[in-house]
């Protein structure tokens, strides 16, 4: 199987603080971001909830699609979200397979 890495959004709670990254260890480093294992952003404003996510088997294309989500205005990102999790789901056990 080949690596996957993913670029995803979390947030604290629905309309709530949001946050964009991308990982080749996706359930590594979603697992960090809601068991507070770093300081940082995430930690500081409570950003635990993983509410969207797509899939990318190219780390440069991973990079770029984050760097261009970064970008965003908010109102996007929610649109974005909203689409495919209205309800603001915790997505996490779809990336854990634990659905």
């Amino acid at each position: 199987m080949s690596k996957v890495f993913i670029v995803y959004i979390m947030a604290s709670r629905k309309n709530g603080t949001l946050y964009v990254g991308v990982s080749g260890d996706p359930e590594v480093r979603i697992w960090q971001h809601k068991n507070d294992w770093f300081e940082g952003f995430t930690k500081r404003y409570g950003v635990k909830r993983l509410v969207w996510y797509e899939v990318h088997e190219d780390a440069e294309a991973a990079i770029q699609r984050e760097k261009r989500l970064k970008e965003w205005h908010r109102a996007w990102k929610i649109r974005l979200i909203e689409a495919r999790n209205p309800d603001w789901r915790d997505l996490y056990p779809e990336v854990t397979g634990e659905r």
